[in-house]
Order: structure tokens, then C-alpha cells, then sequence
């Protein structure tokens, strides 16, 4: 260090090639970690793996590297601060400073004194004459020892002057800034440099008189003082050199010394980056190796590429994906073989006429197949994981049901079996339920099962063949007797009617009459019996439903007491039926309206289409706002031979239900209507 201050050339060449050479070293490891840096922060982003344990490791690492050289950092700009420091004598540099401080106080009041000395001419050249001061100037310089004196006008123009060099004609003429300090009555005096560059001291003081003159004195200074004030200007500036120079050293070696530990922190880390990837490589691959097991890859191998503890754990990562993979094939192939098995179960169960229903240990339900909800008309699987009682909150009409089954549950520990009846959304059903606890092999109860069909279809069409049955027998055993009596009661009536009085013939024929009457109202009834035992012979075609309804209400569109308004939502809907058949349902219906309310209401007929199990139905609904019907009614309204007309057979809805039913339809009574009766018709649209 001292030779390379000593020799400044043989400095310079060694501080910029390590300059040169560090910098580029820098800037190259620099480059190296910045990519690397990115590279990281991209894998971060991406969240792959082992990133993060990467960006961890490396961070610990530049954190350990830099705390200890920061120490040795600071330590030695201290010890080379010191090191400098110790070339320079603290307490020169302060007395130097100090003979400076007093040479420029010896001057200053060497000024002074001339100043002085210049204001007491003045006054003496005050109000004399420009001739008696020109012969008298040479006089006065010598009086005071100047090397020059010389009178100024205040345009600045020469009055008077006297030189110590006989040569010098004109005197030194005072700067622009002097002469605006001089005018503004305020003196001046300064160091200056005669034309040869002697140092002397120049002293401007106005005379104070009209016009107002300047007086300007040049005065030398002694050759000692002017020596020893070079002296030590020089001394000082050197050392000012020299302490700069202490500065420089300071600020080139602490550059260098940061260069170097900027250098070695880069290499570190590069080194680092390096060194931890290479590391933290089989971990990665573990990691990566979990992910694919997580997403379900089980037969997943990692290679071993090294032959240390992280071989070691690669290895039994691959052991355990192998048994993972053959447990998760027998676990696979057991799956697909219990869901099978459920996939069947649920076919039959979804397939099944009847409704199933299972329950838990709680009776809350865990099924309910499709079949429940054809027949309850309710979404039951809607409601799993409640019990019954929840689905009774939305669904009344089915409270006494579900209470029953309920209880049964509660209380039944063997196979129960009971008939239900309730009055749903399409009139009366019944509902035959059977049920049976569940156990575990434990003998614990985890559970029932509830199978319930609709009877109600069956249940008519038991009781339709009976009452056919019955209408075919009374038919034959009434029928053939009343043809003989009408013969009978006629042939009495021509035979006898002339051999009586006039009285006893009137009353024969009144009698006569009567019987004949009633054979025909028996036959009317025995017609009727027969019609509703025979078998449908209807002629079916295409018709459009709406014309149809429309001919049929004609009919009654001339009773003024009974007003009619319809209601049709679609203009053409086609059906195929037998039109006879369909009409005599229409009048019956509005038949039985018109006596329900005695001749004088409103009936309102509605049309339109409903979809019903992927088929579309047209639906027709028939109202009126008479008497209306109560339970009792409507739960026998379609069984022959019930009625609640004084006159009638009570066939005309039990004809009409069998009319519907033929045609692939159902009818029943909308116990939503409640401002008289009202019937409900669906068949099968094309």
C-alpha cells in the first residue's frame, strides 16, 4: 500500500485492472444469479416443487453469509481508516491551519494601517487645488512610503498621479466593482499585483467635496512578509494535496475492498443456487412424486439417481406406490363390484310398480325410488335425511297416512302389512303398505324398509266386474219377465175395456197404462244395467277436442239462467276417441252441473295440456259453483248405483268413469275447487 501511494502511476495501473476486473466479475455473477433469481420466482408463481424450501435454503444461506461478512467488512474500513489516518499528524494539520489564520490577520491589519494612513491624505488634499496637488503628490507618497498615488475625478478620469518608477506614465487603474464601491463613499482595500506581479495593497477612499475626488494608494509589501505569507499559501496548499490525497485513498481502497466482498457475496450465492438445486433435486422429485400419488396416480416410480439417504428415501417412495397400486387395484375392483351390485339395486328398485321407501335407525328417510313419487305424488327424495313428519308440513292431505306408517315404524319390530286409504290430488286411493325392521349382523336395528302399491285401480276394477256381474244377472232376470206383462196388461185392456162400465173402464186403463209405463221405465233400467255390463264397442278417429266441446256447449247456450265461459289455452288439440262416447261424458257432467245448482249459475269449462311421464295429456276441467259434494261423496261419486238425485240409477259417473278409462284417460274430482263441484278429464294427445 505504501509503495503503490508512493509510485502514483504504478497505483493507477493496479487500481483500474482490479477495478476493471472486479466490475466485470460482478457484473457477469450478477447476470448469473439474476436468472437464476427469475427462474426461481417463476417456479414460486407456478408453485412447483420444492420451490419454496429452495427459495428457503438459499435465503438462510445469503443471510449466514452476510452477517459475517459485514463484520469483517466493517472491521477493516475501520483498520484501513486508521491505517491512512496515521500518515497525517492531526496536530500539524492543525497548525496549519493556524499560521494560515495568522498570516491573513498580519496582512489584514497591515491594511488597515494603510487604510488609515490614505483617509489622513485625504483630508489633507481636501479643497486644494488640482496644480498644488500635482506638485505636492510626490511629496505625499514619499510621506507615507507608497509606491503609487494617484487622483481620480468621479467619471473615473486621472487628476493627479506620482510613481516610485519615473516610468510609469499612467497609474493602475482601478477595476469596474472598485470603482462602484469607491462612488457609493465607501472605501476599499485589498491585495493586489502590480505589472510586474509584486504583491501590494491598494486603498480607494473618497475625498468628501464637490465634486466629489478619489484617492488611490499603492502601498508595498515588505519582501519578508510577502515570503513567508508564499510560504506557508504553499505549505498549506500542499498539505491540502496531501490530505485530499488521504481522502482519495480512503475512497479508492474502501471501493476496492466493497468491490471484493460484492464479489465474493455473488459467488457465494451463485454457488448457492447451484449447490441447493442440486440438493433439493431428489426432493423435488419427491414432492412431485406425492402430488401424483394425491391425484390419484399410485403406480408412479421416481428414479434413483443417487446412492445416499435421499436414494435411499426415493426408493422407499417407489416400494410404497407399488403396494399403494396393488391395494388400490383390489380396492378398485371391489368398488366396481359393490357398485354394480348397487347399480342393479337401483334399476329394480326404480323399475318397480310399487313405491319403496327405506329409513334409518333415527326413521329418517335414506331413499325413495321413482315409484314413491307416481303414487304419493310427492318428491320424497327431497326429503332425505328427515323424517316424515317433515314431509306432512307441506303436504297435508297426506298427514294421516304418514302418521300412521310412522307410528308403525316406531313401534313394529316384525313384518306389518295394512291397507291405507286417503284422499289425494286425483280423488280416493288406496294404498296396500307393507313394512319390516332391518338389522345388522350384530342383531342391532340399523334401519326399514316400507313398500307400499295403489290398490285403488285394482279396487275399482274388482268392484266394476261385481257390479257388471250383478248388472248382467238383473238385466237377464228382469228382462225377460216384463215383456210378458206388458203383453198381459194390454191384452186385459183390449179384451175387457168393452164388457165394463164406463167407470170400471177407466180405471182398468188407468191401470193398464200405469203398468205399461213401469215396464218401460224397467226396461229403460235394464237397458241401462246392460250397457254398463257389455264391453266398449267405440269406433275411434281423430278429432279435434276443442270443436268438439264447442258442439256439445251449443246445446246449452240458449239457457239464458246459465251462463257458460271456457276457458281454452291451446286452439287445436287433437285426440284420437270415439266421439259418441266422449260427448255423451261431456253432457252427462254438465247434465249433473245443471242440477246441482237448480238451473241458474255459472259453469266454466278449461282446456289445455299437461305432461305427464315424458307423455302430453289433454286435460279437461268442468266446474260449476252448485252445492258441491262433501268426503263422504266424493269417495263413493264413481261406484254404480250411488247417487244423491232423487230420480236416477246412479250409472251416469260410474258409465262415464268406464267411457274414460277405455280411452286410455282418468277423471277425477278437483278437491282444490271449493265454490261448487269440480271434474277433472285427461286422455292421450297425438
Amino acid at each position: 500500500m505504501s509503495s503503490a501511494t508512493l509510485e502514483s502511476s504504478e497505483l493507477n495501473d493496479m487500481y483500474s485492472w482490479l477495478l476493471l476486473g472486479n466490475s466485470l466479475g460482478s457484473i457477469i455473477l450478477l447476470a448469473l444469479i439474476a436468472i437464476n433469481v427469475y427462474s426461481l420466482a417463476r417456479e414460486l408463481k407456478k408453485r412447483e416443487a420444492g420451490s419454496k424450501l429452495t427459495a428457503r435454503m438459499i435465503f438462510l444461506f445469503v443471510l449466514l453469509s452476510i452477517a459475517p461478512a459485514t463484520i469483517v467488512f466493517y472491521f477493516s474500513v475501520q483498520f484501513l481508516h486508521q491505517g491512512i489516518d496515521s500518515w497525517f499528524n492531526v496536530e500539524l494539520d492543525k497548525a496549519m491551519e493556524d499560521a494560515l489564520e495568522l498570516s491573513e490577520v498580519s496582512l489584514d491589519q497591515r491594511m488597515r494601517l494603510h487604510l488609515k494612513q490614505t483617509r489622513g491624505l485625504a483630508r489633507e488634499i481636501k479643497g486644494k487645488s488640482q496644480t498644488l496637488i500635482t506638485l505636492e503628490m510626490g511629496d505625499i507618497r514619499n510621506k507615507v512610503g507608497a509606491t503609487e498615488i494617484a487622483l481620480f475625478s468621479r467619471q473615473g478620469h486621472v487628476i493627479a498621479s506620482n510613481s516610485i518608477d519615473p516610468s510609469d506614465i499612467l497609474p493602475q487603474l482601478p477595476e469596474k466593482d472598485i470603482w462602484l464601491q469607491a462612488r457609493q463613499n465607501r472605501d476599499y482595500y485589498a491585495l493586489s499585483h502590480s505589472k510586474d506581479g509584486e504583491l501590494l495593497i491598494q486603498v480607494i477612499v473618497p475625498v468628501y467635496e464637490e465634486p466629489p475626488r478619489y484617492l488611490q494608494v499603492l502601498f508595498p509589501i515588505p519582501e519578508r512578509i510577502s515570503d513567508l505569507a508564499d510560504s506557508i499559501d504553499f505549505a498549506f496548499v500542499r498539505y491540502q494535496e496531501m490530505k485530499f490525497l488521504r481522502d482519495s485513498l480512503k475512497t479508492s481502497f474502501l471501493l476496492v475492498l466493497s468491490l471484493i466482498l460484492l464479489l465474493s457475496l455473488l459467488a457465494a450465492i451463485w454457488v448457492a443456487f447451484i449447490s441447493i438445486r442440486h440438493i433439493v433435486a431428489p426432493v423435488k422429485e419427491l414432492v412431485k412424486g406425492t402430488q401424483a400419488v394425491a391425484s390419484g396416480d399410485y403406480k408412479k416410480q421416481l428414479p434413483v439417481m443417487r446412492q445416499d439417504d435421499l436414494g435411499f428415501l426415493v426408493e422407499s417412495f417407489n416400494e410404497m406406490t407399488q403396494r399403494i397400486a396393488m391395494s388400490n387395484d383390489e380396492i378398485m375392483a371391489a368398488g366396481t363390484e359393490v357398485e354394480h351390485q348397487r347399480a342393479y339395486l337401483e334399476s329394480v328398485l326404480s323399475n318397480l310398480t310399487a313405491g319403496v321407501i327405506s329409513f334409518g335407525s333415527s326413521h329418517k328417510i335414506r331413499t325413495a325410488n321413482q315409484a314413491a313419487y307416481r303414487i304419493l305424488h310427492v318428491h320424497v327424495s327431497h326429503f332425505v335425511g328427515q323424517n316424515l313428519s317433515e314431509i306432512i308440513k307441506e303436504h297435508a292431505e297426506l298427514a294421516q297416512l304418514l302418521n300412521e306408517i310412522q307410528g308403525l315404524l316406531e313401534q313394529s319390530d316384525d313384518i306389518w302389512e295394512q291397507r291405507f286409504a286417503f284422499l289425494g290430488p286425483n280423488g280416493r286411493q288406496e294404498l296396500l303398505c307393507r313394512g319390516t325392521s332391518l338389522f345388522s349382523s350384530l342383531g342391532l336395528r340399523v334401519g326399514a324398509i316400507v313398500v307400499f302399491d295403489d290398490v285403488t285401480d285394482l279396487i275399482q276394477a274388482q268392484k266394476n266386474a261385481a257390479w257388471g256381474e250383478v248388472a248382467k244377472r238383473l238385466a237377464h232376470e228382469i228382462k225377460n219377465p216384463l215383456t210378458p206383462i206388458q203383453l198381459a196388461a194390454e191384452r186385459l185392456q183390449h179384451k175387457l175395456a168393452d164388457e165394463l162400465t164406463d167407470k170400471s173402464a177407466q180405471m182398468l186403463q188407468r191401470s193398464t197404462q200405469t203398468i205399461v209405463q213401469q215396464v218401460e221405465a224397467m226396461k229403460s233400467m235394464v237397458d241401462d244395467f246392460s250397457e254398463y255390463a257389455r264391453p266398449s264397442k267405440k269406433q275411434v278417429e281423430l278429432i279435434n277436442l276443442n270443436e268438439l266441446v264447442n258442439e256439445v256447449l251449443a246445446l246449452y247456450l240458449f239457457q239464458a239462467k246459465i251462463k257458460i265461459e271456457t276457458q281454452f289455452n291451446f286452439e287445436n288439440i287433437t285426440v284420437e276417441v270415439d266421439p259418441v262416447s266422449i260427448r255423451q261424458v261431456i253432457h252427462n257432467i254438465i247434465k249433473n252441473a245443471q242440477e246441482a245448482m237448480e238451473g241458474k249459475g255459472k259453469i266454466i269449462i278449461k282446456l289445455d295440456k299437461v305432461i305427464l311421464n315424458n307423455a302430453i295429456y289433454a286435460e279437461l276441467g268442468i266446474y260449476d259453483n252448485g252445492c258441491g259434494l262433501n268426503t263422504e261423496q266424493i269417495d263413493t261419486l264413481f261406484e254404480p248405483y250411488v247417487t244423491t238425485k232423487v230420480k236416477g240409477t246412479g250409472l251416469g259417473l260410474a258409465i262415464v268413469k268406464k267411457i274414460i278409462e277405455e280411452h286410455g284417460g282418468v277423471i277425477w274430482v278437483d278437491t282444490a275447487y271449493t265454490n261448487g263441484a269440480g271434474f277433472v278429464i285427461q286422455l292421450p294427445t297425438i
